[in-house]
């Protein structure tokens, strides 16, 4: 596997470099999942959310020391089958053996955030019924959830008097999902029973591809729109509420930029990469959770 480890990125990757990753990635999860199943839309959403070159994330153009774009591919088709029998499996056993299944075939937390994302939204089908799969939640779900937590050894995480994730798990975990939902945009999900994603993310991108928009454009623009509206709360945990303002601000600047938001996006890129790594990873949790919806609706269709 090749891991681009001292690759850095310069500009964003044309066009034809992201159709290509996410071609070669959906021939992969034809072999794991039926195309326009529920396992194939939560694989497939995965796949164009990491093809997309979003700024500050891992795409086909950059890659993180410990995570390159191959394995964000890697995982997303090793969850795929997990997803598919969401319906019929308790969530948090969902949740960790997706957990498991990712960390087989990468070499850090790939995707916890988007399996924690998707997870509810598989189980519900349709995923506007997200709220029923979260009201069925037990004790032994809590344990399988924080089980996963711990497997993928997430960083940023940070610690808290209640629910925090050193303790044993809670009783209730809806109830913990709602203490930690100010300073966690996953939490908050499941807090809110996801109307949030539903108005905001959803909304958008559904919006930027009725506009004509290429998907993979679709995608960088919702990207940053949605950190726009909402500071991201993986950058507010490691670097600071500030920090995570100023990242908003920037991207509203980029989409300012009208005609010219591409070459802006690609310097917004390059200075979330350095001198330090600036990564607004749970917005593209949040992203890969709204493609999942709109192409389990058929309201995105890809080959």
């Amino acid at each position: 596997m090749t891991t681009h480890a001292s690759r850095d990125s310069h500009d964003l990757p044309d066009r034809a470099a992201c159709e290509r990753a996410v071609a070669a990635g959906l021939a992969r999860l034809k072999a794991a999942c039926l195309p326009g199943s529920r396992g194939w839309c939560a694989g497939a959403a995965c796949i164009l959310e990491a093809s997309a070159p979003k700024p500050g994330n891992v795409h086909p153009g950059a890659a993180f020391p410990d995570l390159a774009h191959e394995e964000l591919v890697a995982a997303a088709v090793a969850i795929a089958p997990l997803m598919d029998r969401a319906g019929a499996v308790p969530l948090g056993r969902t949740i960790l053996a997706a957990v498991e299944a990712s960390r087989r075939v990468t070499r850090s937390n790939a995707n916890l955030g988007i399996v924690l994302a998707i997870a509810p939204l598989a189980a519900a089908d349709p995923p506007d019924r997200v709220r029923e799969s979260l009201a069925r939640l037990t004790s032994a779900d809590a344990a399988d959830v924080w089980r996963a937590i711990a497997v993928a050894r997430p960083g940023g995480m940070g610690t808290s008097d209640r629910h925090d994730l050193g303790s044993p798990p809670p009783a209730d975990l809806l109830a913990a999902m709602r203490a930690a939902a100010h300073r966690d945009q996953i939490a908050r999900l499941w807090a809110t029973g996801y109307t949030g994603l539903f108005a905001g993310l959803v909304a958008d991108l559904a919006a930027e591809v009725a506009a004509g928009h290429p998907l993979d454009d679709a995608i960088v623009r919702s990207h940053l729109r949605q950190l726009a509206r909402e500071p991201d709360t993986l950058i507010a945990r490691r670097h600071g509420a500030d920090v995570a303002a100023d990242v908003s601000r920037r991207a509203a600047a980029v989409l300012a930029a009208g005609p010219g938001w591409r070459p802006a996006a690609a310097a917004f890129d390059r200075s979330l990469r350095g001198p330090r790594r600036v990564n607004p990873g749970t917005t593209a949790d949040l992203l890969a959770a709204a493609l999942y919806i709109l192409l389990r609706e058929e309201r995105i269709r890809i080959a």
